[in-house]
C-alpha cells in the first residue's frame, strides 16, 4: 500500500522545525533527508526513523517498513518540538551522503 499525500503532509508539519527537510518519492513512499542526510521515511502511512542510540532512547516501537529491510522506529510523538529535536540528535549519528560520480 504506497502512503498518502495528505499524511506526508502531516509528517512534515511535525518537521516544520528541522532545518532543510526534503523528500524524495520512492515506489509509492517518501524517503525523508535532513541536511541532505536520510534519517527516515513514510512507508504505509507510517512515520518511521532509523534506528540509533538518541532514537532508541525515545522511541520503542520497532517496524519493519517494508519486506527484507531492516526495523526502524515508529514515530508516536505528535509534538512538533519534540520530533524537531529528536531529528536533531539524531543527524550527528547518521552517515555523510555518499557523493555522487560525475
Amino acid at each position: 500500500m504506497a502512503s498518502s499525500a495528505e499524511y506526508l503532509e502531516y509528517v512534515l508539519e511535525l518537521l516544520s522545525g528541522v532545518p532543510e527537510v526534503t523528500t524524495r518519492k520512492m515506489m509509492g513512499e517518501y524517503l525523508l533527508y535532513a541536511s541532505g542526510k536520510l534519517f527516515g521515511g513514510v512507508y504505509d502511512d507510517r512515520f518511521l526513523v532509523k534506528d540509533t542510540d538518541v532514537s532508541r532512547v525515545v522511541l520503542a516501537t520497532e517496524e519493519v517498513p517494508y519486506e527484507g529491510a531492516s526495523p526502524m522506529l515508529l514515530v508516536d510523538v505528535e509534538d512538533p518540538d519534540g520530533v524537531a529535536k529528536l531529528v536533531m540528535d539524531m543527524l550527528p549519528e547518521l552517515p555523510d551522503p555518499k557523493r555522487r560520480r560525475r
